[in-house]
């Protein structure tokens, strides 16, 4: 039998040149996907988190979650074993895949959706209570034509009353003061580094060492959280309430990461 032989990611001759919303599939390739986890650490991430996300849902009773950006599975799991009904997507196959293998390993079986966020309604079907969109995941758009269509997207499937929690990198941050990273909440593997090589208004592109010499990239867009905020009230959402790492804006001065939990109805508090 013969082996498909290893994959490598591929930028061409000028890798800070590559903006391109559709790069990202070809850029979890299976090497980089395999070594995800050992980036996250599972066991260190769900100490982070803490019930975070299993607390935002509960209370405001929500039960179906799509989680839009699965990876290798996280986020579908705890939610999974907390009681939720969770329906996982992804761009990637091979993302996909690996949390499927993942969600086996941990005593549940995922149902996955192979979609793209800019036509999710035509491969996911139904309506949920929320949407769930992480790991830094829509930065990986960088049209925003792409962007405000995934929006609508997830607008569209979500219930009347449904909510979207989607989060990003402080770019804040880290185009105006340069990068630092507490590694505190995200990204836990302590043998794993992840650090920009390149950025710029349009691009931050990261490389992500490890342990065994290998290192691979991602390029994203660089999303200000304004301007993020700013695009979610356009395409229809009535109310934004953002954390920075997990906690009430103001509480964390300076943040890797904001989280913010976006209501598609009015409601008072």
């Amino acid at each position: 039998m013969a082996f498909a032989p290893e994959q490598e990611q591929d930028y061409g001759a000028e890798p800070t040149e590559v903006r391109e919303s559709d790069k990202y599939t070809s850029e979890y390739i299976r090497g980089f996907v395999e070594k995800w986890d050992e980036l996250i650490d599972w066991e260190q991430r769900a100490e982070s988190e803490g019930r975070f996300f299993i607390d935002v849902l509960k209370a405001r009773d929500k039960h179906t979650v799509l989680d839009v950006a699965t990876g290798t599975g996280f986020h579908s799991v705890q939610l999974l074993k907390a009681g939720f009904d969770v329906y996982s997507a992804d761009g990637s196959a091979e993302m996909l895949a690996k949390a499927f293998e993942n969600g086996v390993e941990h005593g549940v079986v995922l149902k996955t959706i192979h979609a793209d966020w800019r036509w999710l309604n035509k491969d996911v079907h139904g309506k949920f209570d929320a949407i769930i969109c992480l790991g830094n995941s829509f930065t990986h758009l960088f049209d925003e034509a792409d962007r405000r269509r995934a929006l609508a997207e997830f607008y569209a499937a979500l219930k009347h009353d449904g909510i979207l929690i989607i989060d990003q990198r402080n770019y804040d941050a880290i185009l105006d003061e340069g990068f630092s990273t507490k590694h505190k909440f995200y990204y836990c593997g302590d043998q794993v580094s992840a650090e920009p090589v390149h950025v710029d208004d349009g691009l931050a592109r990261f490389e992500y060492s490890f342990p065994d010499g290998s290192k691979h990239n991602l390029n994203m867009f660089p999303l200000r959280k304004k301007y993020l905020r700013d695009l979610m009230k356009e395409a229809g959402f009535q109310k934004i309430h953002s954390y920075g790492d997990f906690q009430e804006e103001g509480e964390e001065n300076d943040p890797d990461f904001f989280v913010h939990v976006v209501e598609k109805a009015y409601e008072d508090e």
